[in-house]
């Protein structure tokens, strides 16, 4: 699989994968790509199942893949495209990272009278 050097530790990485993520269809393309899971999906199969040309699908892959959203490996004849689950959980950790001021979201959601 292609490695990946793009660790997101600053605002600059999160706004650039966040505007990879901001398009409908590079989303449903990830999101896609994260239900696939580690088997990963080719482009046929991702535009089949999106109902999205292979055109306008090779541009979104570039830019999740520019973002260090995915990767691809060749199999065969095929590139086989996935989530990188590390990316998306450094970028997930970024964000939340000062959450709810260091307490509990459990506690400072069920303090602010939400019900969560």
């Amino acid at each position: 699989m292609e490695t990946i050097n793009t660790a997101i530790t600053d605002e600059a990485q999160t706004v650039k994968a966040l505007a990879a993520l901001a398009q409908p269809q590079r989303l449903r393309t990830f999101r896609a790509l994260v239900v696939a899971g580690p088997d990963g999906l080719t482009p046929g199969a991702i535009a089949t199942q999106l109902g999205v040309t292979p055109s306008a699908l090779s541009f979104h892959l570039k830019e999740l893949t520019n973002a260090g959203l995915i990767a691809s490996e060749p199999r065969g004849r095929f590139l086989v495209y996935r989530a990188n689950f590390a990316q998306m959980n450094t970028l997930i950790g970024y964000l939340t990272q000062h959450c709810c001021q260091g307490v509990s979201c459990e506690t400072a959601a069920n303090d602010a009278g939400c019900g969560c």
